[in-house]
């Protein structure tokens, strides 16, 4: 972030082994311990930290997505940095995580993984009386996942920067601004393959360079720049870049050299991410063959920059727009369509409560996303147990020490009482982060993400399978 094809059996026979109990049932040294193993037969480490005055409650957490093309050791993680481990530890929490069996897109193990290093724990240390899911963008879509595993010995969950529109959405939003930069924005001529690569990481990298090639050559004339902001739309892409100030709501301009600057970093990193989808699933399980990119600009929230920038350039927005629907070719393959549904998507029918946290400018897993995720709980029935809350600030899981920690005490809360009441409240989750003294707090009081775009089964209409 499911995996839904795992889900019952799993969950029921690790639930049996991770009955709630006192965590004084274990009785080991009264000191600090840190605790290293193996699962899976050694294929999965794991690492847990458990602090002298454990107060039995244990964070299970899920790290982050490391691509199998650049060399991320292949480690367990049980945080998402050094300071907010040590507070988490401060606070009588224990800390565990593993390095899932292998790296790239594990999203078909990954949340068994978990399990298997939550039961691992268990044995080694002894039962919690209570375990919050946390997880770090792909690992806040396996939190997502666990979220939702009936008879999971989980009782909260708190995804950060999660990927929660699932693996589906992801590539085909990724596929929507790849094509319209291909289409309006590659030299005529270039052949440029936008999906199934077979495991080809050689052809996705020349496809990421030829965008990234078109969009730096179009940003120094009117009718580029149009076309770079409506390929940002579809792509989600902040308009707002590292290194640059804040541009003011109509300053399109700045918005324009800003998406450049994104797409000129982002593309090189998310498109080839695309193969080890791929590679997981086997096969694309993307597509655009019937998208009506008109509808879809309809509902983006950089509607107006595209309109402003194409009247300035003397374009026309409709043609480009008919030009995009006219040419969408891609299909998915059905087998793959399938697995990635079964594995990498979430449901929205949560078993426990769960509090999720994005920053409101994310250029790997867009703000957007929670909006889908929010609809997928209402869908199925349990908006009851989810409360969101966004972080203004620019950076994909850029959040401080006192932000987690907050969100972590205010879900923990949550549990221990049966009822939200106000801890979820923006404001005053806000207040209680900046209190901490771990730093500052930037969580918006009043804040709803723009429309997802990347659904075709809601927004478009389309079949879901």
């Amino acid at each position: 972030m499911s995996p839904r094809s795992l889900a019952s059996g799993l969950a029921c026979a690790l639930a049996f082994s991770i009955v709630a109990a006192s965590p004084a049932a274990a009785e080991g040294p009264s000191g600090p311990r840190h605790v290293e193993g193996t699962v899976d037969e050694g294929a999965t480490a794991w690492v847990a930290d458990v602090p002298a005055d454990w107060d039995g409650t244990v964070l299970l957490y899920s790290h982050g997505y490391r691509p199998s093309f650049l060399p991320i050791p292949h480690s367990a993680a049980n945080a998402p940095d050094d300071e907010t481990r040590q507070a988490l530890l401060d606070r009588g929490y224990a800390l565990v995580g593993s390095s899932f069996e292998r790296s790239g897109w594990t999203l078909d193990t990954a949340a068994e993984d978990q399990l298997q290093t939550l039961d691992a724990f268990g044995a080694e240390v002894g039962q919690p009386s209570r375990v919050l899911a946390v997880g770090t963008s792909m690992g806040g879509l396996v939190t997502g996942q666990l979220a939702e595993l009936p008879g999971a010995p989980i009782d909260g969950a708190l995804p950060t920067c999660g990927l929660m529109h699932g693996g589906v959405d992801l590539l085909n939003y990724q596929l929507d601004g790849a094509h319209a930069i291909a289409q309006l924005l590659v030299p005529e001529g270039t052949d440029v393959r936008l999906a199934d690569y077979g495991g080809d990481f050689a052809a996705v990298n020349a496809t990421a360079s030829t965008l990234t090639d078109a969009v730096v050559a179009a940003q120094d004339d009117p009718e580029g720049r149009a076309r770079i902001a409506l390929a940002a739309a579809l792509y989600h892409l902040p308009r707002w870049a590292e290194g640059q100030a804040q541009p003011d709501p109509e300053d399109y301009q700045a918005q324009v050299d800003a998406q450049v600057a994104q797409f000129t970093v982002g593309l090189g990193f998310t498109y080839p991410a695309r193969v080890d989808i791929e590679n997981t699933v086997g096969g694309n399980p993307s597509w655009n063959a019937g998208v009506d990119y008109r509808a879809l600009l309809r509902h983006a929230d950089e509607r107006a920059q595209v309109e402003a920038l194409y009247r300035a350039a003397g374009l026309d927005l409709d043609a480009d727009l008919d030009r995009l629907t006219g040419t969408a070719s891609v299909t998915a393959d059905e087998a793959a369509l399938q697995t990635a549904y079964a594995t990498s998507e979430l449901t929205g029918d949560l078993q426990v409560p769960v509090l999720s946290l994005h920053t409101t400018h994310d250029v790997l897993a867009p703000v957007q996303v929670e909006e889908e995720y929010a609809e997928t709980v209402r869908q199925a029935g349990a908006k009851r147990l989810l409360r969101q809350a966004f972080v203004n600030r620019l950076g994909h899981c850029r959040f401080t020490a006192a932000e987690l920690v907050a969100s972590v005490e205010a879900l923990d809360e949550r549990v221990a009482t049966g009822h939200w009441a106000s801890v979820a409240n923006p404001r005053e989750l806000d207040a209680a982060a900046e209190e901490l003294g771990l730093g500052e707090s930037e969580i918006l009081p009043d804040y709803r993400p723009a429309e997802w775009l990347g659904d075709r089964g809601g927004l478009l209409g389309g079949p879901r399978f």
